[in-house]
C-alpha cells in the first residue's frame, strides 16, 4: 500500500515504524524539518517538510496515487483539511484523522464526517480510546492490560505475579492439565525487563508480568488461578477534569454498579465544568498532589484513583501518593511510555498510554480485509492480531501443529461455527475462523503470510 502520514510526532513516527516494517511505501510530512530527518533517519520511509493540509504538499507526497492517509498532527483541525484536500483534490480512497476536540465528537454533529461534508472514513479520539481502557482496568483492576477480541468473547489480561501466587515454578503444560475446563492460555511474560512468548516447558516466576489469552466469563476465574482475586470498584478518586477524566467520569455515572465517585482539579474553568456536565460525582478544587485534599477525597478507602491530568509527572506521583495513602490500585495516564520502570518503583499499578492506545486503533483500521483487529503490546514490542482465515490461506483444514506457525508466536484462541476454542496441537483450523495470534514484532510479517493477507491487500 502507499500510505501518507501527516504528523511526524510520537503517533505519527510509531504508525510509520509499524507501517515501513511491512513493505509499505510510506511517506511522512510535517512542517517540523528535524521531525521529519529523525523519522526517515529511523525507518525506511520518505519525508516531506510542509504544512499536511496544503495541496501542493500532499502532490509532492505522492497522493495522486495514494492509498490511504493519515492524518495525526497535533492540530484536529489540519487533520480535517488533510482529509479533504486528499478527497476532494486527489480522491484517496481511505482517509483516518485523529479528532481530540470533543466538540466535534459529540452525537449531535454525527453527520459532520459524511462523504458529502468532510469525507474523513475513520475518526480516531485518543481522549475516548484512553477512557475506554480505563474502564477495562477499572472493572479488573487487578490486570496492568487487557484487551477484548472476537466480538468481546476472548480478552488479553495481563497481570504481575505475586509472592503468594499459588502456581510459581509450575510448568505451564502442567497448568493445562490440571485446569483442562478453563478457557485460558498464557501467551507470553514479562521478566527483567524482557518479552517472552510463552512455551510449554516455561515456568512462572514471582514478580513475572504474565500475558493470557481466555474467555470473558473466564477471566476471573483465571486471574485467581495467579492469586489475583477480583473486587468491586466502588469508590473512585479521579485526578484531572480533562478530557479524558470527564470521559472516564461520564461512563462510571452510567455504570450499572454506579460507583461513587470523586474528582480534583486545580483549575477553577475546568472543575466548574465539570461540576455543570456530571451529575453524581463530587468535585474538589485544588492541587491533587496535595496529601490534604486527597485525605478529604477519602483516598484512603477508595478502591482506585485515576491521575489523568495533563502532565505525567503530576499523574505518576499524585497516583503514588494515593497508593501510599492506602488506595487498592492506583492508574496512571503517562504520555513517555520510558516511565513504566520508574512507575513499578513508585507502586503505581498501570500506566495509561495514548500513543499505544492511539496507534493499535489506526493499525486496526489500516489492516483491513482479513485481519479485523491489532493490539500494540508493550512498547510496539509485539502485536496480537485477531485475523480471519481464507480459504487459500496455508493454515486452513491443518491442525495446529502443523500450521507453521512461527516460534515466536503463539495462537491464543480460535473462534468457529461451535464458539470459542482454546489452542491445541490437534485443533483443526477450518476456512472463516477467527484466530487470535500472540507474536513478537519481528514475526508479524510471517503471522500476516499465513492468513494470506498481503494477498489480500498489500
Amino acid at each position: 500500500m502507499k500510505i501518507i502520514i501527516c504528523g511526524a510526532g510520537q503517533v505519527g513516527s510509531q504508525i510509520a515504524r509499524h507501517l515501513s516494517r511491512e513493505a509499505n511505501d510510506v511517506t511522512i510530512v510535517d512542517q517540523d524539518a528535524g521531525l521529519v530527518r529523525r523519522v526517515t533517519d529511523s525507518f525506511d520511509v520518505n519525508g516531506i517538510v510542509g504544512f499536511a493540509s496544503h495541496p501542493d504538499v500532499l502532490e509532492r507526497a505522492g497522493a495522486e496515487d495514494a492509498d490511504m492517509l493519515i492524518a495525526a498532527t497535533f492540530a484536529d483541525e489540519v487533520n480535517m483539511v488533510a482529509c479533504q484536500v486528499a478527497h476532494s483534490v486527489f480522491s484517496v480512497p481511505q482517509k483516518i484523522a485523529r479528532i481530540r476536540a470533543q466538540s466535534y465528537l459529540q452525537n449531535r454533529w454525527a453527520d459532520l464526517f459524511r462523504r458529502d461534508h468532510m469525507p474523513i472514513d475513520v475518526v480516531i479520539s485518543p481522549e475516548l480510546e484512553v477512557a475506554r481502557v480505563a474502564m477495562r482496568r477499572l472493572q479488573n483492576p487487578e490486570a496492568f492490560d487487557i484487551e477484548n477480541f472476537l466480538d468481546e468473547k476472548v480478552r488479553l489480561v495481563g497481570t504481575r505475579l505475586l509472592p503468594d501466587c499459588p502456581v510459581l515454578n509450575t510448568p505451564l503444560r502442567q497448568l493445562s492439565e490440571l485446569f483442562s475446563t478453563l478457557k485460558a492460555i498464557v501467551v507470553a511474560y514479562r521478566r527483567d525487563g524482557q518479552l517472552h512468548v510463552a512455551s510449554p516447558q516455561d515456568s512462572l516466576l514471582e514478580g513475572d508480568d504474565v500475558y493470557f489469552v481466555a474467555a470473558a466469563e473466564d477471566v476471573t476465574r483465571t486471574l485467581s488461578l495467579f492469586g489475583r482475586e477480583s473486587r468491586k470498584v466502588s469508590r473512585v478518586v479521579i485526578v484531572g477534569a480533562g478530557n479524558v477524566g470527564l470521559q472516564v467520569a461520564r461512563m462510571l455515572e452510567k455504570h450499572a454498579e454506579r460507583p461513587r465517585v470523586k474528582m480534583i482539579d486545580r483549575d477553577r474553568a475546568r472543575a466548574e465544568r465539570a461540576a455543570e456536565e456530571l451529575e453524581r460525582t463530587i468535585v474538589l478544587l485544588g492541587d491533587g498532589l496535595d496529601p490534604v485534599l486527597l485525605e478529604e477525597a477519602n483516598v484512603r478507602d477508595a478502591d482506585a484513583i485515576l491521575s489523568l491530568t495533563f502532565d505525567d509527572k503530576t499523574n505518576l506521583l499524585a497516583a503514588a501518593r494515593g497508593k501510599k495513602a492506602g488506595c487498592r490500585t492506583a492508574i496512571a495516564l503517562c504520555n513517555d511510555p520510558s516511565y513504566a520502570e520508574l512507575s513499578d518503583s513508585l507502586g503505581v499499578d498501570a500506566l495509561l498510554v495514548p500513543r499505544s492506545t492511539t496507534v493499535s486503533s489506526i493499525l486496526r483500521h489500516v489492516r483491513r480485509g482479513r485481519v479485523r483487529a491489532v493490539y500494540a503490546v508493550g512498547d510496539a514490542e509485539a502485536e496480537v492480531i485477531e485475523a480471519q482465515v481464507l480459504a487459500t490461506s496455508p493454515i486452513a483444514g491443518k491442525p495446529l501443529r502443523s500450521a507453521g506457525f512461527p516460534e515466536s508466536a503463539i495462537v491464543g484462541a480460535v473462534l468457529g461455527r461451535d464458539g470459542v476454542k482454546m489452542p491445541s496441537g490437534d485443533l483443526v483450523i477450518q476456512e472463516h475462523d477467527r484466530v487470535v495470534v500472540f507474536a513478537r514484532r519481528d514475526v508479524v510479517r510471517e503471522v500476516e503470510q499465513l492468513f494470506r493477507v498481503s494477498v489480500d491487500f498489500f
